[in-house]
């Protein structure tokens, strides 16, 4: 999953810590919310010269305070491990959702630094009725005649708002593609193993 496609999901992400009025509203359906954020965020993403110019500082903080309260990584992480989640101790599994929440802070600051202007359609969604998952279909137009893409919004209603917990871009899933790599992992070197590995490599990533 290359860089601008993680710049592109984030930038829907971005505008429900902005505008927490609209994400913590029980009546506004979640299509009307990405719609609504993904027209703010832009202006903000364009406007705000420390974000363009890619401060550190600023970015981390960012996605620290406004970005990530808006993910369910528990939810993440045990799709990410699938049947390798029962067997993680309680403080494994804690461990687990600590790296792997590290892993996705470092990989969106570094798609963040690398920002494009992109038009966002979001589909509308069917009446939802008591629901309390959903699945928002947006649509990228890209410039210089490249190919829109297809980015879906795994969402569940939660107490405090509606939260993500997977991401498809281009029939890519988040979660499947960490999966695999998760799997093959734990049968290599265990629980232990796939944890070392997501420290190390946050290591390396904060290290950039």
């Amino acid at each position: 999953m290359g860089k601008k496609f993680l710049v592109i999901l984030l930038m829907v992400v971005i505008g429900f810590a902005a505008f927490p009025a609209w994400s913590n509203n029980p009546d506004l359906s979640p299509d009307k919310l990405v719609e609504r954020t993904v027209q703010e965020v832009v202006g903000i993403m364009q406007k705000d010269e420390d974000l363009k110019s890619g401060n550190k500082e600023k970015l981390l903080n960012l996605i620290e305070t406004k970005i990530l309260p808006h993910f369910n990584f528990v939810r993440m992480t045990q799709l990410a491990m699938a049947q390798h989640w029962p067997a993680a101790s309680s403080d494994q599994q804690n461990v687990l959702v600590d790296e792997f929440r590290t892993l996705l802070v470092r990989t969106y600051y570094n798609a963040l630094t690398s920002y494009y202007n992109e038009t966002i359609k979001v589909n509308p969604l069917p009446a939802l009725g008591d629901r309390d998952e959903a699945t928002v279909r947006s649509i990228v137009i890209q410039g210089n005649g490249k190919q829109p893409v297809p980015i879906d919004y795994s969402m569940e209603k939660k107490q405090n708002g509606w939260k993500v917990y997977d991401v498809t871009v281009a029939g890519v899933s988040l979660v499947t593609n960490y999966r695999g790599s998760f799997n093959s992992q734990v049968r290599k070197n265990g629980i232990d193993g796939l944890i070392k590995t997501l420290s190390d490599k946050n290591k390396s990533l904060e290290s950039k």
